[in-house]
């Protein structure tokens, strides 16, 4: 993933300036992580060992929405309908 489009994810979903590590912000860049890894795939396909880093990433978004929709469940669901991702 490029640098400039993990800012930018970073930038949007931040709750200060310097935040990094709060759940939106992980879910947010995991997220396009994610989007990036399942496009690189779709033209390789053989490509088993990046297919289990996007398992490993998909799984750790999942912990983490959990864990926000716990916490912030209002918040939550204005995350996942901004990043338009699945989420039970």
């Amino acid at each position: 993933m490029k640098s400039d489009a993990k800012k930018q994810t970073v930038d949007k979903f931040a709750l200060s300036k310097n935040d990094t590590g709060s759940a939106p912000v992980q879910v947010a860049s995991l997220s396009t992580e994610i989007k990036s890894l399942t496009e690189h795939l779709k033209e390789h396909k053989k490509d088993h060992s990046s297919r289990r880093g996007l398992i490993a990433k998909v799984n750790k978004r999942r912990k983490l929405l959990n864990y926000f929709k716990r916490e912030k469940p209002e918040e939550c669901e204005k995350l996942i309908q901004d990043l338009k991702i699945r989420h039970q």
